[in-house]
């Protein structure tokens, strides 16, 4: 698939990995809308780059609505790439005080890991749908997810947010099965440690934690190295239903 002059919705566009799809899919040609809660990253991405940014909250189905309405203003909608986040409970199942794990906490990381990709994934998906096919395939276009290794080796005290990204994983060859007869891919990327600006000063200290576990190259991943792996699941129209881990061959201890 062609990503110039489509439009494409990243949702968590202001974040780290989100900046950095941003500006993979703006140089390769896409008409951006960038999704996010985050005004200010998002406003500087608009003046910077003259892609569009709309305020988004990927667990509110009005909000998320607005936002692929706008990306399908801008062009045929054939992209969506989701990587928001949020806030994330954790705890051992049973502390070692000998109290259960909190259900508010664990229904609120299901929340924005979980439900909040299949809100933008069932949007997506829909105005996708309505665009004409590209190709004799009938090919319209792909959604990318994202998941974590945690949904495979989560860590003590992850409970939460591994069962959310486990199921992110989960819906993956499901979704592309649903999506087939519109000829809508769905593909996720299930990242190991990648160092964002949202750990500030503390990013120093993780890089020399992780950097040190991962098999090869020995540092942490770039949310470019995640922007370049999106850009070829869009472009290889033969790639669906699949999970790719983007890690270094990093697998997580228990703790």
């Amino acid at each position: 698939m062609r990503i110039d002059d489509c439009a494409a919705l990243v949702v968590g566009g202001a974040g780290g990995l989100g900046e950095a799809t941003v500006r993979r899919l703006h140089a390769a040609g896409a008409r951006v809308v960038v999704a996010d809660l985050a005004d200010d990253k998002g406003k500087a991405l608009e003046a910077e780059l003259g892609v569009r940014y709309v305020r988004t909250d990927a667990t509110d189905e009005d909000s998320v609505g607005v936002a692929v309405d706008e990306a399908a203003r801008t062009g045929p909608l054939r992209i969506a790439v989701d990587c928001h986040g949020g806030p994330a409970s954790g705890g051992r199942l049973v502390g070692k005080d000998g109290s259960a794990l909190g259900l508010a906490g664990f229904r609120t990381t299901v929340d924005i890991y979980l439900t909040g990709v299949f809100n933008v994934l069932r949007l997506a998906a829909e105005a996708i749908g309505r665009t004409a096919p590209f190709d004799d395939d009938g090919g319209r276009g792909v959604i990318v997810t994202t998941s974590s290794i945690a949904a495979y080796e989560g860590q003590v005290g992850q409970l939460p947010y591994a069962a959310a990204k486990g199921g992110v994983s989960a819906m993956t060859l499901v979704a592309a099965r649903d999506l087939s007869p519109l000829g809508i891919r769905v593909v996720t990327v299930a990242p190991g440690t990648v160092l964002t600006p949202a750990y500030g000063k503390a990013g120093d200290q993780l890089e020399a934690y992780w950097g040190p576990q991962v098999p090869h190259p020995r540092r942490m991943g770039r949310p470019r190295e995640y922007a370049t792996l999106v850009q070829h699941l869009c472009e290889n129209d033969y790639l669906n239903g699949e999970v790719v881990r983007l890690d270094g061959a990093l697998r997580f201890p228990p703790k």
